[in-house]
């Protein structure tokens, strides 16, 4: 296996999904862009990596956004947090806890925060969507921007989904981190140390569950599938860097968990 071919078709993969549409979350980048210097609501989403806590908590101290709000009940990802929460910092409950009450505890604990809003009962990203709409109705919460901070494997998801939903308000993308995978010593690695990084075989399991999901076909999470997130172009590069990591490089597609599909009434 040429090792330098996969690492570039992985980076492919991520450079799609990992989208950021700031080049920082800075209140001159908001300006820059889209003539505010600050946004109505900022929401983290439990999937991501420890990590995303720091860019909320980075977000607060800079005055980013008017609200705050976590969002992630348990999902597929969450024991990972859980475990490495717990050993980063065992004074951080994390036992039976949900993403969301473990990220906003890491807030208090570490950077003395606490976001406006807590929302723990959702399973996967489209109830996180869901969930959270509701949240701001319930909570009467105004917004015409609004930041999303997912983990870089699923955060073009996330758009796509809030997009199904909402249409005129300013979505802001944000991955909670961004990573290139290189070779070194013949080995694949990460390009910089982040911190609760995937090991690599699950990011790509994580990279390669997604572009199944946000095509747009009968088996696919688009309108013309199961009407999951709005229509997503997926470029032809990262189709034929997909393809390729599924025939030649045997790359495992993540499956969906049946115990964290949304519950119906």
């Amino acid at each position: 296996m040429d090792n330098q071919k996969l690492a570039d078709a992985i980076n492919t993969l991520a450079a799609f999904c990992a989208c950021r549409d700031l080049p920082a979350l800075s209140k001159e980048a908001l300006k820059r862009k889209y003539g505010f210097e600050q946004a109505d609501v900022m929401v983290l989403f439990g999937g991501s990596i420890i990590c995303g806590g720091d860019v909320l908590a980075n977000a607060m101290q800079n005055g980013i956004a008017k609200k705050y709000i976590v969002v992630g009940g348990e999902g597929h990802t969450t024991q990972t947090l859980r475990n490495q929460m717990h050993a980063c910092f065992p004074e951080v409950e994390t036992e039976n806890r949900t993403e969301a009450e473990i990220f906003s505890s890491y807030l208090s604990f570490r950077y003395g925060l606490t976001p406006d809003y807590l929302e723990c009962a959702s399973t996967n990203c489209g109830n996180n969507i869901t969930n959270l709409l509701c949240l701001l109705r319930r909570e009467q919460v105004p917004f015409q921007s609004i930041i999303l901070c997912q983990d870089a494997t699923m955060q073009r998801r996330m758009d796509a989904t809030l997009r199904l939903y909402q249409t005129d308000a300013a979505i802001i993308n944000f991955a909670s981190y961004q990573v290139q995978v290189v070779v070194k010593n013949g080995v694949l690695s990460y390009d910089h140390d982040i911190w609760g990084i995937w090991d690599i075989p699950r990011y790509l399991t994580l990279l390669m569950g997604e572009i199944p999901r946000l095509r747009d076909d009968a088996q696919g999470y688009g309108p013309n599938g199961a009407g999951y997130i709005s229509h997503v172009d997926i470029p032809q590069d990262v189709e034929k860097a997909f393809c390729w990591l599924e025939r030649e490089a045997n790359a495992p597609i993540r499956a969906a968990n049946p115990a964290y599909a949304t519950k119906q009434p």
